[in-house]
């Protein structure tokens, strides 16, 4: 069977890819900070599906625990789909950036953009010799437009967004794709603005544009969930 790694898998869109993976057969490997949570998740996900899931509680900023993930995945044979969904927002509520406190966008950078960077690194050599090794990082719409409020977190995807597409160069044997969800019914969004009542689609309703990516295996680039549900998975996907 396949193996994927997906962190921040307990909940929100993690849980969501993972469910949707294990649906199609693959084994997982999943990380979280709160270890309850992730072990639910991963129960339900056995039960349900009959795959393999390696539940590995800790911080990916913790090179330590970023090895024991490399291992888990080694453990279970091998890393075919690393997906870097791990994120945190650097305030919350979001703040203006007058008011944005330099040691949250310090945070966010790191979670966001370091410790996805040395997940990678820790995790090429079983990608490398996968048949079909792919990394997906979660971007965000923020990373390209300039929403107020969201300068800290959308510079450390903007970030990730780049070294996701020079990865995709240097790699050539990987498909790199930097995916833009879109909004979503998550705890991340609901602790960014916490006064936005409108309805957002739920992280399932996206899951198939992620599986979509994983089957066709299009050029790497960035794409937009949205569009990858609509229409031809060309290079960007509708991506902005």
């Amino acid at each position: 069977m396949p193996v994927a790694m997906i962190t921040g898998g307990s909940k929100g869109l993690g849980r969501a890819l993972a469910g949707a993976l294990a649906g199609e057969g693959w084994d997982l490997v999943l990380d979280a900070r709160t270890a309850g949570v992730l072990e639910e998740t991963a129960r339900e996900l056995r039960g349900r599906y009959g795959v393999r899931v390696a539940a590995v509680p800790g911080d990916v900023t913790d090179a330590a625990h970023r090895a024991d993930l490399v291992a888990a995945a080694g453990s279970l044979g091998g890393l075919d789909l690393l997906v870097s969904n791990a994120s945190v927002l650097g305030a919350e509520p979001l703040v203006r950036l007058d008011a944005l406190p330099l040691e949250g966008l310090r945070r966010a950078l790191e979670t966001n953009v370091v410790a996805a960077l040395g997940l990678v690194q820790e995790a090429l050599p079983l990608l490398r010799v996968s048949a079909a090794g792919a990394v997906v990082v979660i971007s965000s719409d923020a990373a390209a437009e300039p929403y107020p409020t969201w300068g800290g977190y959308g510079a450390s995807k903007a970030a990730l967004d780049q070294l996701a597409a020079v990865l995709g160069e240097e790699e050539p044997g990987l498909r790199v794709w930097a995916v833009d969800p879109g909004d979503m019914a998550t705890d991340l969004y609901a602790a960014a603005v916490p006064e936005d009542a409108d309805p957002r689609p739920s992280p399932e309703s996206v899951a198939p544009a992620f599986l979509r990516l994983v089957r066709e295996r299009p050029v790497g680039g960035r794409y937009a969930a949205p569009a990858l549900l609509e229409g031809p998975a060309g290079q960007g996907g509708g991506a902005r």
